[in-house]
């Protein structure tokens, strides 16, 4: 207690008032002051300090406690408190423990922050975009993104953990610091990249952790520096994605496959480390050989069938069936089925195999040459009609094409065809099977025989009767006897005399007898010329019977060719 020298009876306004300001000037200065003070008891929950005041001051217990921990304090200990403020006459200093420390922290924290030197703080809450952080007593704020270098999901494990920072800006007045764990963990990690780049050589096995994955590869932390282990090069089968075969955290062996020093980007490879499965392809995948496989891959222009880890051969859509053609591949196998296929070709430097999934199916093209040799009467429905023919189904899944040329005899292939009807059956006759190129060639109008051979075997000079079908400007359209096979005689060659050439003179069903002139095969034509015939008539007759030069004139050689014939 401090006492007065003042001693007086009766002391005046003007004394009283100086000693009371004598006796109150030392609690008053110690406002807003940090002190020493002395722990004299401890209470259930205050801790009783004496600072050298009039009276002691308390300290809550829980100021006393570290984070994460209990209070720690004894009688008897010396400690740093800050005086708030003096209170009623006993003058009772009402004291803090953790402004002291904050009071302290803040003076060592903008002592390092003027030598840009780095603090130790303890993450120990979480605020509306970050963390807080406990600096010895000074509360700062760790933002979001200066966590670590980069995102991470759970930060529990770096909680109430003692670990350095840097101090990107405070201000004392407001009592605001912003603290950033990144800028330490990049400083730190381009010394570990400097130091790591220098020792690592292409080619070298090192062992990193796996920090983080995407769908084209994953990065592994070689301790310093990311290296990016592609989704291509983690193993020699098909990966769809890195997360199939990594895991986060998990630790891996690698191959430094290539480096790139201006960049020190490391590209990195876990097969590298694996025998290569293409080796020796050849010998154990022989052209012509059969092996079970897995459907791993399907696409549009085929499937990916895994013979072995590592091997894979396409089985291009052509070589998926032999019936179903323009099919989506996914429409034959699905993902992860057993197929049996043949090696079709083998190209080691491309890495390469081709499959084939129809050889070792039976090929029904040549069952069916077996079982329906060409001549074979055949009846089926029409599967489609196109503007070169119809489609016909056939047994086996198989189709025969009718061409336009063989659907009538007498008809075009334009006419001839809208006579019929999609769905419609009907029969035909196997005209062609074509194996490799897998067709099979019909004719309808090969059922009815062929009119025209009949008088195909005509020979030129030969002489015939046919009837006028149909009188036109040109000549007449006839058919001959009874075969039904048209010909045609040029309005040149209806009769010697020019005066005769009019083919209106006949009419349709006239009989005439002309001369075959011409017999076209390939077109199927036959030119008559009953001009022709006269003149062949009138030969004979001359032969027969005289010469015009004998004085004989044609009329006596006729008529005696005409009793002759009586």
């Amino acid at each position: 207690m401090i006492e007065s020298t003042i001693s007086m009876t009766n002391p005046t306004r003007d004394e009283f008032e100086a000693l009371l300001n004598e006796s109150f000037a030392p609690e008053a200065s110690f406002e807003g002051q940090v002190v020493t003070g002395t722990v004299i008891s401890v209470e259930s929950d205050f801790a009783i300090v004496d600072v050298g005041l009039k009276a002691e001051g308390r300290v809550a217990l829980k100021e006393f406690a570290m984070a994460g921990q209990e209070p720690n304090v004894n009688i008897g200990d010396n400690i740093e408190v800050f005086v708030d403020r003096v209170e009623n006459a006993m003058g009772e200093a009402i004291l803090s423990r953790d402004k002291a420390r904050r009071e302290e922290a803040w003076t060592e924290l903008e002592k390092a922050f003027e030598a840009d030197q780095r603090v130790d703080g303890v993450i120990f809450g979480r605020v509306k975009g970050g963390f807080t952080v406990d600096l010895n007593g000074a509360v700062a704020f760790l933002p979001g993104s200066q966590v670590d270098i980069r995102p991470i999901r759970d930060v529990a494990p770096l909680m109430n953990l003692k670990q350095p920072f840097q101090i990107l800006k405070m201000d004392r007045r407001r009592g605001n610091i912003v603290v950033s764990r990144r800028a330490v963990m990049e400083e730190a990690r381009a010394e570990q990249r400097a130091d790591l780049m220098g020792k690592v050589v292409e080619g070298d096995t090192v062992e990193g952790v796996v920090k983080n994955i995407t769908d084209y590869g994953a990065f592994v932390d070689l301790g310093g520096i990311d290296g990016l282990l592609h989704v291509t090069d983690i193993s020699w089968r098909r990966v769809n994605h890195p997360g199939e075969v990594l895991t986060l955290g998990e630790t891996v062996k690698v191959q430094v496959v290539r480096i790139n020093p201006e960049t020190q980007r490391i590209s990195l490879g876990m097969k590298q480390l694996e025998s290569d499965p293409w080796e020796g392809i050849d010998s154990r995948y022989p052209i012509g050989s059969k092996f079970t496989g897995v459907v791993t891959n399907i696409t549009d222009y085929g499937a990916f069938v895994e013979m072995e880890a590592g091997v894979e051969g396409l089985v291009h859509v052509s070589e998926m069936s032999w019936v179903k053609k323009n099919v989506h591949p996914g429409k034959i196998v699905s993902t992860s089925q057993e197929v049996e296929v043949m090696v079709l070709d083998v190209d080691a430097s491309k890495r390469r195999i081709s499959l084939g999934l129809k050889q070792c199916q039976s090929n029904p093209w040549e069952s069916f040459a077996e079982k329906c040799p060409v001549g074979t009467e055949i009846e089926g429905e029409i599967k489609n009609i196109t503007e070169f023919g119809l489609f016909i189904g056939l047994d086996g899944d198989l189709d025969g094409m009718v061409h336009l040329s063989d659907l009538s005899w007498d008809q075009s292939g334009e006419e001839a065809i809208k006579e019929f009807t999609k769905g419609e059956t009907v029969k035909a006759v196997i005209l062609d099977v074509d194996m490799e190129k897998e067709r099979i060639s019909l004719g309808i109008k090969q059922l009815a025989g062929d009119p025209f051979a009949e008088i195909a075997n005509l020979k030129k000079g030969a002489s015939v009767t046919a009837s006028v079908t149909e009188v036109t400007e040109n000549g007449l359209e006839v058919v001959i006897g009874d075969s039904g096979s048209q010909a045609f005689i040029r309005r040149g060659d209806l009769a010697k005399d020019r005066d005769d050439q009019r083919p209106e003179r006949f009419s349709v069903g006239d009989k005439v007898d002309a001369m075959v002139t011409n017999v076209d095969r390939n077109g199927r034509r036959v030119n008559l010329s009953i001009k022709a015939l006269e003149i062949a008539d009138e030969k004979e007759a001359v032969a027969q019977f005289g010469s015009a030069d004998s004085g004989a004139s044609l009329g006596d050689i006729l008529g005696a060719a005409l009793k002759g014939d009586e």
